[in-house]
């Protein structure tokens, strides 16, 4: 999913409104944040293969560091220990680290069966990505009911705190569309490079927009 892991961390705002929604972006992302890298370092693999699935490209081949469940877990552990390091809110810490699992629940219900339950074990995966009409609807319908949840939980300081989110919220369903609707990438390399750069610029501007809301 694109927007179903969005729409979570959208949501948590009602779980932690005081935890900046740049910082849920990264908890919620934090698998796909942590596996482009990996691919450009040739630890994990993946191959562009259209028909795949019929809503993605790509067909992931490996990866049990970023996205076995294992790891997942031990990933969002680590991220909410540092929150809570910095932070001191054992609630917030466990929200991300929540949040991080999350998407790897996510991808069991979008993928086929390559989501690895642990480092070379069994694969999980329901199958949304091969009807392309419902993986659209249900993500829609995730992504407005964590914008719903967000906005009940917070307000805007400012016009920017207003506009900011939703210009915020358009931006990502345009990347998405723009994904729905653009021919596969031209290499994995282009991939892991739009996978690095784009994830860092979706948390620095969540981060941003949040400086100008507050909890409700």
């Amino acid at each position: 999913m694109f927007l179903g892991h969005f729409a979570t961390a959208y949501a948590a705002k009602r779980l932690a409104p005081r935890v900046s929604l740049g910082t849920l972006f990264a908890a919620a992302q934090l698998p796909d944040l942590v596996w482009p890298v990996l691919v450009a370092a040739g630890v994990e693999r993946a191959t562009i293969a259209p028909g795949d699935t019929a809503f993605t490209p790509l067909r992931f081949d490996s990866y049990p560091i970023s996205h076995s469940l294992p790891a997942v877990a031990a990933w969002g552990a680590a991220f909410g220990a540092i929150h809570f390091w910095r932070r001191h809110r054992v609630r917030d810490a466990v929200a991300l680290a929540v949040l991080a699992i999350g998407h790897w629940v996510l991808d069991v219900v979008s993928h086929r069966p390559d989501v690895p339950l642990w480092p070379g074990g069994r694969k999980l995966g329901l199958g949304l990505w091969n009807a392309v009409g419902a993986t659209i609807a249900v993500e829609l319908a995730v992504f407005a009911a964590g914008l719903w949840l967000a906005l009940s939980a917070t307000h805007a300081r400012d016009r920017l705190g207003r506009w900011g989110f939703a210009g915020l919220a358009a931006f990502l369903v345009l990347l998405y569309a723009a994904n729905v609707a653009s021919p596969p990438p031209p290499s994995m390399e282009a991939v892991a490079g739009v996978g690095i750069v784009g994830g860092l610029v979706l948390v620095a501007l969540a981060a941003w927009v949040d400086r100008h809301r507050e909890p409700a």
